[in-house]
């Protein structure tokens, strides 16, 4: 590597060296600076309409009161009435997750099917016809409609028709997640390879002989690798549930906050932290268990 003249003495040198571009100067540097500027104003007007005001957390009533109640989180409620409780409200929860997202897989499946092109037999030797273009774009807006809604939503709308219970978490699981999964199954189906279902389209085999021996070969560890997580992630759900009354954990845990009982609330928490720790750890599991 061809080493650099030096620079000449005297004022010649100086003017040089102030035109020669400074070593280990950041070329991109003002570009940076002027974009974390610009974001910068327009996060302003945002944390203003939010009524940002995290300097409330440090004052001395709210510290006080906070203070007050996380003492009574030492020591936990550990009898055996409440631990009893807690057990039979954890089981709960996770039927309630598994049982949504039972009902989520019922919904999700057929609309991913019907929404994927992929397996279109009309698709093959010409551009999809009308009718079955509509209907796999009216499938395909249903899943924006159902995904749409927060799970939140439709609990407190299945709370009102079906009364307080796990029954309006487990239609509120199910009709979020079918969505969700309805979208991404048919990313999934569509992003496999097309040569074997197109194949087996084009020798005559049926939609769901396609589906079963071209596709799902395919993508089977993802689909269910997916499934799983979303059922981690109903797990989680099904206890915030709980807070508008679709029972669980969630509920006991909001009436003992509306208490302020505050080592109802620390064994509540406890439980849930190892009930997620534990879902996790499952998943994973599963995970391994698909590779």
């Amino acid at each position: 590597m061809p080493l650099k003249a030096p620079l000449p003495a005297g004022p010649a040198g100086a003017r040089a060296y102030a035109a020669a571009p400074a070593a280990g100067r950041d070329p991109a540097l003002l570009r940076r600076w002027t974009l974390l500027l610009g974001l910068a104003v327009l996060l302003w007007p945002l944390l203003v309409l939010t009524e940002f005001k995290p300097w409330q957390l440090l004052d001395e009533r709210s510290l006080r009161s906070t203070g007050r109640f996380l003492a009574q989180f030492v020591p936990p409620r550990a009898d055996a009435e409440f631990l009893g409780l807690l057990a039979r409200e954890t089981w709960r929860t996770v039927a309630i997750a598994t049982a949504g997202l039972a009902i989520a897989w019922l919904i999700a499946v057929p609309l991913a099917i019907g929404a994927s092109a992929r397996l279109s037999v009309s698709a093959i030797a010409s551009r999809m016809g009308a009718p079955q273009a509509a209907l796999r774009q009216l499938l395909r807006w249903t899943a924006v409609l159902l995904r749409s809604v927060p799970e939140l939503v439709w609990a407190l709308l299945f709370v009102r028709v079906v009364g307080l219970g796990p029954t309006a978490g487990v239609l509120a699981i199910g009709i979020a997640y079918g969505g969700m999964l309805g979208k991404v199954y048919s990313e999934i189906l569509e992003s496999a390879d097309a040569a074997p279902t197109r194949t087996l389209l084009a020798g005559g085999a049926g939609r769901l002989q396609a589906l079963l021996f071209g596709t799902i070969p395919q993508c089977a560890d993802e689909l269910l690798s997916y499934t799983v997580y979303r059922w981690e992630c109903a797990i989680r759900s099904s206890v915030v549930l709980g807070f508008v009354g679709a029972g669980g954990l969630g509920q006991q845990l909001d009436n003992a906050a509306k208490m302020f009982a505050g080592a109802e609330v620390s064994s509540i928490l406890l439980v849930f932290i190892a009930l997620v720790a534990l879902s996790d750890r499952l998943s994973a599991a599963l995970r391994r268990g698909l590779d």
